[in-house]
């Protein structure tokens, strides 16, 4: 039950990311060179980081695991953006 709870939780903070970035929630499309998840990125990477956090720090109540999934859902936002902005500037260089 917890892991299902920290998945729900760190994919929703995920979205919630995604939205406040894009302004709008951006679809999943396909192009010719590559598949862009849209939103879906951010939520797997959001849920994944929750779990985890979950799986590793082994809270005990229901306050814990919702306090955990929410730093995991954030945290996994900015590593995903310094990522971004790593290879944009290897791109310029």
């Amino acid at each position: 039950m917890d892991i299902i709870f920290s998945l729900v939780i760190g994919g929703s903070v995920g979205i919630i990311g995604h939205v406040r970035k894009y302004g709008k929630i951006v679809m999943p499309r396909k192009t010719k060179r590559f598949i862009y998840l849209g939103f879906l990125e951010e939520l797997l990477l959001g849920a994944i980081a929750s779990l985890l956090l979950v799986l590793y720090t082994s809270p005990n109540s229901l306050v814990e695991i919702t306090i955990f999934s929410i730093i995991a859902g954030i945290s996994s936002e900015a590593v995903l953006s310094k990522f971004k902005l790593l290879q944009e500037n290897n791109d310029e260089k």
